[in-house]
């Protein structure tokens, strides 16, 4: 069965908890309640200032910048994004996103199954 549906019509989760985590929501758009066996797909919206944790795992993932401007930060340094760019993170790879704009930034981000928690 194909699968349909609008993101902004999601429940969107605050994130946030003032520390390693700041003016963030995350979506799951698609995941074992749309029937996927394999990855999780999901939509972050970092506010103005607002940044994930900075971190590493055992998975990759990847990500595709809707909108806004934001920065990818790693262990070998920064990486600026804007709409359009796409972030390949490799297994244990330390990073972090960061809003750089006064604008949202949105994202895609797709993973394991295994990684959403």
């Amino acid at each position: 069965m194909i699968v349909v549906g609008r993101a902004h019509e999601l429940p969107a989760a605050d994130i946030s908890d003032g520390k390693t985590v700041t003016n963030t929501v995350k979506r799951v758009l698609i995941g074992p309640q749309q029937g996927a066996p394999n990855f999780i797909m999901r939509m972050f919206t970092l506010g103005e200032g607002g940044f994930s944790p900075y971190h590493t795992h055992p998975w990759e993932h990847e990500a595709f910048v809707l909108s806004g401007e934001g920065i990818v930060k790693g262990a070998e340094g920064e990486k600026h994004v804007s709409a359009g760019d796409f972030i390949f993170v490799p297994p244990n790879e330390e990073h972090q996103f960061l809003n750089s704009g006064k604008e949202a930034f949105e994202f895609l981000c797709i993973i394991p199954k295994s990684g959403e928690g």
